[in-house]
């Protein structure tokens, strides 16, 4: 089986804005937290020569994530180097309209290792997604986020994301939830 480690949407701005001033230093730490996590995972999968992918949301031009602005660019622990791939997205699914598929294809990936942001839109939406293609999605439990959604905070709904889409399967292909340093390639 081969392995592919997958970082969605790891951006300057990712959650900029989103929380209340209470709020926002909570959820701006639980990022610097993920980006911490997925970079190691990073180091590894580069040390074994496992495919990296980064995969990076081009926002309308009004957005905070909005292409050329500076929220826009990826966080420097995570940008891609050498070998690996950089993937534009414009939906919560990144393979829609993308060359995610292909690119992962090519290298003969089978199983995906997944994090980054934001849990319930992105990660989601693409965990699941590739299950439906024919790929074991690792989801890395504490190496997603998420900001508040009305009476649910980022923390419950991360949570609650890993136990909703653990064990959740298509066509013989599954989503398991484990933490950071529990992985390896």
């Amino acid at each position: 089986m081969t392995t592919a480690l997958v970082i969605i949407d790891l951006q300057k701005d990712i959650l900029k804005g989103l929380g209340s001033p209470q709020r926002q230093p909570v959820l701006d730490s639980a990022v610097d937290a993920v980006v911490a996590r997925m970079a190691s995972l990073q180091r590894l999968a580069r040390e074994t020569n496992v495919p990296v992918v980064v995969v990076q949301h081009d926002g309308r031009p009004d957005h905070r994530l909005g292409r050329g602005k500076p929220g826009w660019e990826l966080r420097p622990e995570i940008a891609p180097l050498g070998n690996d791939t950089l993937i534009h997205k414009q939906a919560s699914d990144s393979f829609f309209e993308t060359g995610l598929d292909a690119a992962l294809k090519a290298k003969g990936v089978s199983r995906i290792v997944l994090g980054g942001c934001m849990s319930q839109y992105c990660i989601d939406t693409t965990a699941r997604r590739a299950v439906t293609l024919g790929y074991d999605v690792t989801l890395v439990a504490d190496g997603h986020a998420t900001a508040d959604a009305g009476a649910l905070s980022a923390e419950q709904i991360s949570a609650h994301h890993n136990l909703l889409l653990d064990g959740f399967g298509a066509g013989g292909r599954t989503i398991s939830v484990m933490k950071a340093d529990k992985i390896g390639f």
